[in-house]
C-alpha cells in the first residue's frame, strides 16, 4: 500500500490551507530523518520543481551532530559544500499526528546531478536495481522493538538517564493486561501509521518491562525502508506528544532484553505476485540465497549493528543471536526460516533496533545475490541450542571487530564500491574512538533519543 498523496493533491491542499508545512527529508548515516520544514507555499512554488539544498556534512556527522574529519565526501577542505535533495513523490504522505503537515523523502545528488554514492537511500536503490536486473523483486518486513517509559524525554535527560521508570512492572511478552495500560500510546502509533500509509500488522508486549513490538506489513525493499524511518521518527514524536519517552537503543539496560529489528526477506517474481521461495527451503534458489546470508553475515554486521551499544545485545539465552547459522523456526540461530508458501521467508535476527534499514536491506539483498551468483552451497540446518555450540561462526563481539571484517572484505568492496566501504568503516572507527574517550553514561546520553 503506497502513500496515496500525489503532488497535484498536495498543491490543492496547500491552496486550501489544509497543509501549511512539508517535511522535506532524507535519511542520514544512522537512518535519522534530516531536512527542513518547508512552508506549503514555498514547497509548491519552488521545491516541488527544483528540490532543495542542504549541507553535505549531514552524511559525515556523528550522533551528536558534530562534523567529523577524514571523510572524502565532505570536509573542511571541500568547504562543506551543499548537495541537492530531490523529492521522490512516491513517498509523499500526510503526517496525521502533526497539524497540517505532509512529508516527502528525497534522493541526494551533487550540484552536477550525480547521485551521492554514500547516501543510504542510494546504496539500497542500487542493490534493488541489481536484483531487478537478475529477475528478482526483493520484499522485506521490519519487526521493531523499543522501550516505553513513564519519563518524558526531558525528564529522562535531567535524571542523566538513571532510574528511568518503564511503562511496566513485569515482563510483558504477549501480555494483554499490561499492554492495555500502554494502549494510550501504542494505539495512537498504530492508527497514526495506518493513516500515514504505513500499514501495521499489529502490536504486542515484548520480553522486557515496558518493551513493545510493532510489526510493519511486508512490501518492496525501498518502500519498507522509507516506511521504517518515518515510523521510527513518528513513534518518538507521538511519545513526546503523550509526555512519555521511547528508545530504540539495542541494549538500553544490561539486565533486560535488548531491542531487535528482525528483518524478514524473500525474493518474488518481477510482478510481485509469486514468492520464488514458495516451493520450500529445498529449492536451489532459496539455498543459494540463504547461503549468501551466511557467507557475508559477519562482514555485513556493521550495517546490522552500527553502534558501540549494539554489541551488548548479543548475549547467550537472550533471544538475540550470537551464532551465524540457520535453522527452521529456531530462535537461537542468526537466521530463522519461517512461513510456508507465499509467506516462506528468511528472518535475520542479527539487526538491532538501532540499525539503518536502508543499509540493512542493502546488505541482505547483496548477500542473497552473492549466494545466487556464486551458487553457494547451504550447510544443513542446525539442530539444537546454537548458544551452546562454541564451534559455530560467531557474530562480531564489538564494533571494533565489526569494522575490521567490514573494511577487509573484498566482496563488499566489489559489491558496494571502495568509497562506500571506506565511508562507513571510517564512521564506525570514529564512533568507537568517541566511546574510548567517553565519560560515565555516555551511551544513554548519546543514543537514547537520537538513535
Amino acid at each position: 500500500m503506497p502513500a496515496t498523496l500525489t503532488a497535484e493533491r498536495l498543491k490543492y491542499l496547500i491552496q486550501k490551507d489544509q497543509v501549511d508545512t512539508v517535511l522535506t527529508v532524507f535519511p542520514d548515516m544512522v537512518g535519522r530523518l534530516m531536512g527542513k520544514r518547508v512552508t506549503g507555499r514555498f514547497f509548491k512554488d519552488e521545491v516541488l520543481s527544483h528540490g532543495m539544498h542542504a549541507c553535505a556534512y549531514l552524511l559525515t556527522v556523528d550522533m551528536e551532530m558534530e562534523p567529523l574529519p577524514g571523510f572524502a565526501s565532505a570536509s573542511w577542505t571541500s568547504g562543506y559544500q551543499d548537495f541537492k535533495a530531490l523529492p521522490d513523490f512516491k513517498t509523499l504522505r500526510l503526517i496525521p499526528w502533526l497539524d497540517k503537515t505532509a512529508l516527502v523523502l528525497c534522493d541526494l545528488v551533487s550540484e552536477d546531478g550525480k547521485p551521492v554514492s554514500v547516501s543510504p537511500r542510494e546504496i539500497l536503490k542500487k542493490q534493488v536495481a541489481r536484483a531487478q536486473k537478475a529477475g528478482y523483486r526483493p520484499k522485506v518486513a521490519s519487526e521493531l522493538e523499543f522501550y516505553l517509559y513513564k519519563d518524558s524525554f526531558d525528564s529522562a535527560r535531567v535524571k542523566n538517564f538513571h532510574d528511568l521508570d518503564p511503562y511496566g512492572a513485569y515482563l510483558e511478552d504477549y501480555h494483554i493486561l499490561q499492554t492495555t495500560k500502554e494502549e494510550f500510546v501504542i494505539q495512537a502509533i498504530r492508527n497514526g501509521m495506518e493513516k500515514a500509509g504505513i500499514p501495521i500488522e499489529g502490536s504486542k508486549g515484548e520480553g522486557g518491562k515496558g518493551q513493545e513490538e510493532i510489526n510493519l506489513e511486508y512490501t518492496d525493499a525501498l518502500e519498507m525502508a522509507d516506511r521504517h524511518v518515518i515510523y521510527k521518527n513518528g513513534v518518538k514524536e507521538i511519545a513526546y506528544q503523550k509526555g512519555v519517552a521511547v528508545t530504540f537503543m539495542a541494549k538500553p539496560h544490561q539486565d533486560r532484553a535488548g531491542s531487535s529489528f528482525h528483518l524478514h526477506s524473500s525474493l518474488w517474481n518481477p510482478k510481485g505476485t509469486k514468492n520464488l521461495f514458495s516451493t520450500g527451503p529445498q529449492s536451489p534458489l532459496f539455498k543459494h540465497y540463504l547461503a549468501g546470508q551466511l557467507a557475508l553475515g559477519r562482514a555485513m554486521s556493521l550495517w546490522f549493528a552500527p553502534s558501540v551499544n549494539s554489541y551488548k545485545r548479543y548475549q547467550a539465552g537472550s533471544f538475540a543471536p550470537t551464532r551465524l547459522v540457520w535453522a527452521e523456526d529456531n530462535r537461537t540461530c542468526g537466521f530463522r526460516v519461517v512461513g510456508e508458501g507465499n509467506s516462506l521467508r528468511v528472518e535475520n535476527r542479527i539487526p538491532g533496533a538501532d540499525a539503518n534499514p536502508y543499509l540493512a536491506f542493502a546488505a541482505t539483498i547483496a548477500a542473497g545475490l552473492y549466494g545466487i551468483e556464486k551458487k553457494l552451497s547451504l550447510p544443513a540446518a542446525y539442530k539444537g541450542n546454537a548458544y551452546e555450540d562454541p564451534h559455530l561462526p560467531q557474530v562480531p563481539k564489538s564494533l571494533v571487530e565489526a569494522v575490521e571484517v567490514f573494511e577487509s572484505s573484498r566482496e563488499l568492496r566489489s559489491i558496494f564500491s571502495e568509497d562506500v566501504v571506506a565511508h562507513y568503516a571510517h564512521a564506525g572507527r570514529l564512533e568507537q574512538a568517541a566511546y574510548d574517550q567517553a565519560v560515565t553514561d555516555w551511551e544513554m546520553r548519546r543514543y537514547f533519543e537520537r538513535i
